[in-house]
This record gives C-alpha cells, structure tokens and sequence, in this order.
C-alpha cells in the first residue's frame, strides 16, 4: 500500500510513504523536490516489518521529536486517546471495511464473484461504527482530539477505495464524517499520492 506521511529533514519537507502491499515489504521510500531515496530496509534493520500499522507507527515514533507528531507524546491524555482510536480502526473500521473492499476489488482480480451479501452486511456494520464516529466527531475536528493524528492517518487507504465503490454513501449520508473524510483526504501530501494507490501495484 503507498502511503502516507510528511517528515522534515533538516530544511526540506520530505514525504514518506510506503511502497508496501503485502508482508515481502523491502524499504520505505522518501519522496521529495531532489528525488527518491531509500530510507531504510525493512527487514535488514526491523526484521520482517511488512504491515502498513506497524511501519507508520514506526516512523511516528522515529520522528515524533523531528516533525509534525502524529501520536502526540508531549500530551499523555492525547496520546492515549490516539492510542484508544487507533484501536477503534483495527478492530472496528476495519474489518468490515477491509472485507467489502476485498468482494469489490481482490475478488474479481482473483476471478471470484463478488459476494453480495458479504458486502451489505458489512456495508450495515461499517454504518453502525461510522455512527459512533459521528458522535465523537460533534465533539473534536479529528478523531482523538482537535489534532491530526496517526488515528486518522490510518483510515485513509481503505476509505479511499471505498469511495470507488457503490457504497461511498455509507460516509456521505454521516455529515460530520463526510466533513471529517473531506479533511483528511484533501491533506497535499494524500492528494499527490492518491491518484496512484491502485490495486497490483508493486
């Protein structure tokens, strides 16, 4: 999956974003106005790191002192409430999301039919977690506070090809998580790399 971080390095703005789709990740890569350059090598310096949630919160932390501080270490209050959405994602967002994305994408690229009704059960499920969102969203701009975070940082690559599907209504029909995706989809360095986060890319 590519994406989707912003680091400073020294006076540049660099973007840092994966080139990773499954767990034979080899590097991260830094893009930026000089070219593109290696960072590092998953699994020479990580071991077999090769999960998009495990290599952003790695480089969250790597950076935290450095550039924009996605997972709010200064604040322990805000820290743990990144911590606390953080885990709303992985174990509410995104196994309904990741299940229609699959029937709607990886089925028919692996000759499969799309299973219809995986999709609207999880489409009803995505709804009642997304009404949770809506709630917490009247009360702060992003989800773990009035700050972008690494919380909704990790919403953006399956949102995003949910929003190629029939199914985009499920946030659109939430205004305050309409709003919310509106936002942090529209961050420059999502809108440079969005137009090439596709399925089989290397």
């Amino acid at each position: 999956m590519r994406y989707i971080m912003q680091v400073r390095r020294g006076a540049d703005r660099a973007e840092i974003y994966s080139l990773v789709f499954s767990s034979t990740a080899q590097w991260l890569a830094v893009s930026s106005d000089k070219g593109t350059v290696h960072v590092f090598g998953l699994k020479a310096n990580l071991g077999n790191l090769g999960k998009s949630r495990a290599i952003t919160a790695y480089i969250a932390e790597k950076y935290k002192d450095t550039s924009y501080d996605l997972i709010r270490h200064k604040n322990l209050k805000e820290a743990a409430q990144v911590k606390v959405w953080l885990e709303v994602e992985s174990q509410q967002f995104n196994p309904p999301i990741s299940a229609i994305i699959f029937q709607c994408f990886f089925a028919p690229m692996y000759g499969m039919k799309t299973d219809q009704a995986v999709v609207d059960a999880n489409v009803e499920k995505l709804g009642k977690v997304l009404d949770v969102y809506e709630a917490r969203l009247a009360k702060s701009k992003y989800l773990a506070g009035d700050f972008y975070s690494l919380a909704d940082l990790h919403h953006l690559g399956f949102t995003h090809y949910l929003f190629k599907t029939p199914y985009a209504s499920v946030f659109n029909e939430r205004p305050r998580v309409k709003s919310w995706w509106e936002d942090i989809s529209s961050r420059p360095v999502f809108k440079k790399i969005s137009p090439a986060m596709s399925f089989g890319d290397k």
